[in-house]
């Protein structure tokens, strides 16, 4: 493997293929896919227990199409192929470089990768990165001829000779695709686009490998520095798709205060009435007023809630309570983040843990053990200390933070992780309810607060992000009203929201909801049903070339 970033003989002639790990995703196999680990962020992290409640989804590898936007070479993109198809595309086609990204627990499957390229183009050069890339002794498990650690663009750029300096060219996509819920195809229309403005993070968490990709604490890379720059961006997404949300793939947006500030003022300059779907820390929400937040558009925020009395700074001195009660009294959605297995859980204490992050009450709710991944500072800490377990004890592919620990915890018995992991996800869905009843629930909190607002963006945004969808809201919490009809609690939890948005539709709306409902609670059980018989949902394969490749 080499280490140094030479420059690759033919430049930007040389004919390049990205490539994700190969699926099937949601199965047991020999090369590290689990079940209990699909391609679904929303169902395998948020609401895996919510059953046809559950949202569906999947996203594309943003960070290959960063890359082949910001090639000059010809570029061909593979997202989610099979191992046939991959091995199909090298063999049919004479490609120079073969750049494969992928997370930790799926080194096997980038090790059998490496293995086909070697096989069907030998003369290739081998690209290997994204989170895989901080495993420590991934070069001795890998052929790869590169493992590039942090930011590829840069390297890429230098590997074909092109201006390493040169502006951060952003891809123009929805942030996911094949969204389903209650049995029900999502409209395009509600999918944000993906905003990329930082990568890394100045937080620096020891336990965050993407702090860790990108040089750990306090290392972050812009790639729009002001607020005009990022502007610019989104006004040329929202031409190309119609878009008036953004997800912002930034692990602390509005850390970054001077450049959301001055975005502010040029979206208020220029009437636009965009949604922003951000992740923060409380302490970086509490820099700006609810009043900033809400003219800046900030509709969804996943918010770290570690866990009560945590090591982690981010949330002293904030009763997060009132914080998370007052945000959503404003229509902004919270995804709240919960650790299971910090340093001072125990069996004693983890229903107290559980208990207290469920009181949030957040509209959606993220559980993860907490895992020590190689090249973090938290795995750097207990190899020190000769806690991490060994491969065989722990193989590398069950170390997604949904099954197990790969240490030992200092009070946790093996195997009991699992366990709690899932108890928190169960209590979470039978005390609070479907995360898309509370998600409509802070919706319309914020529709009747801001209905009436004098400033006209704000208006918009809560017209266009409520109340044109408000009679399928109210057809999905009809739906699941009949469903809960033998569950008390959850029955009047959905009869009163839905008198609440009877209130805010006309007759002739009224009249449509039942109907709805009875679709949507048909659809419902036929989604139960199919995911009684064992149904998993998998990503198609997506193929795309640049202009220069199309060209070939």
């Amino acid at each position: 493997m080499n280490t140094s970033n030479r420059v690759h003989p033919l430049r930007s002639q040389a004919k390049v293929l990205l490539s994700s790990v190969f699926g099937p995703y949601a199965q047991d196999d020999e090369y590290g896919s689990r079940k209990i680990n699909p391609m679904e962020l929303y169902h395998n992290q948020v609401t895996r227990v919510q059953g046809p409640f559950s949202l569906r989804m999947f996203h594309r590898s943003f960070g290959l199409m960063l890359l082949q936007e910001n090639m000059d070479a010809p570029c061909t993109l593979l997202d989610f192929p099979t191992l046939d198809r991959f091995t199909n595309e090298i063999q049919s086609h004479s490609y120079d470089i073969i750049g494969i990204s992928s997370i930790i627990p799926n080194v096997g499957k980038v090790k059998k990768m490496c293995e086909m390229a070697r096989k069907y183009l030998p003369n290739a050069t081998i690209v290997v990165g994204g989170h895989i890339a901080s495993m420590p002794d991934l070069h001795n498990i890998i052929d790869a001829d590169y493992i590039v650690k942090g930011d590829g663009v840069s390297w890429f750029r230098r590997f074909l000779g092109q201006d390493e300096n040169a502006p951060v060219r952003h891809p123009i996509v929805l942030s996911g695709f094949g969204g389903r819920i209650l049995g029900v195809p999502l409209s395009r229309r509600n999918t944000a686009a993906i905003l990329m403005p930082s990568v890394g993070c100045p937080v620096g968490c020891n336990f965050c490998s993407t702090s860790t990709l990108f040089g750990g604490k306090g290392k972050f890379i812009n790639f729009y520095k002001t607020g005009d720059s990022l502007f610019s961006v989104m006004c040329q997404i929202e031409k190309s798709l119609k878009v008036r949300s953004f997800f912002v793939l930034d692990e602390n947006f509005l850390l970054h205060q001077k450049r959301a500030l001055r975005l502010l003022e040029l979206m208020e300059q220029h009437n636009k009435s965009w949604s922003l779907y951000i992740f923060s820390s409380a302490q970086a929400l509490k820099l700006y007023t609810t009043e900033q937040l809400v003219r800046l558009g900030i509709s969804w925020v996943w918010m770290g809630l570690e866990g009560e009395n945590s090591q982690y700074a981010k949330l002293k001195g904030i009763d997060t309570h009132s914080f998370v009660r007052d945000l959503q009294s404003h229509g902004i959605r919270v995804m709240g983040s919960t650790i299971i297995g910090l340093e001072n859980h125990t069996p004693k204490n983890i229903d107290q843990v559980i208990d207290w992050a469920i009181s949030h009450n957040t509209d959606f709710h993220q559980f993860m053990l907490y895992i020590p991944i190689p090249g973090t500072a938290l795995y750097e800490q207990l190899l020190k200390e000769e806690s991490i377990l060994s491969e065989e004890e722990c193989p590398i592919a069950d170390i997604h933070g949904q099954y197990c620990f790969n240490y030992h915890h200092k009070h946790i018995c093996e195997g009991q992780e699992t366990e709690f992991l899932l108890r928190a996800f169960h209590r979470d869905f039978e005390i609070n309810g479907p995360s898309i009843a509370r998600m409509i629930r802070t919706m319309l909190r914020g529709w009747k607060r801001y209905k009436n607002h004098p400033n006209p963006c704000i208006r918009k945004r809560f017209e266009w992000g409520f109340k044109k969808s408000s009679v399928y809201y109210a057809g999905a919490v009809w739906a699941m009203k009949k469903w809960y009809r033998k569950n008390g609690p959850m029955l009047e939890k959905a009869t009163s929201l839905l008198q609440d948005l009877y209130g805010e539709l006309g007759w002739k709306a009224r009249t449509m909801v039942s109907l709805l409902g009875r679709v949507m609670y048909f659809t419902m059980k036929r989604e139960a049903e199919k995911l009684a018989n064992g149904w998993v949902y998998e990503p198609s394969t997506i193929y795309e070339k640049n202009a220069k490749a199309l060209k070939q």
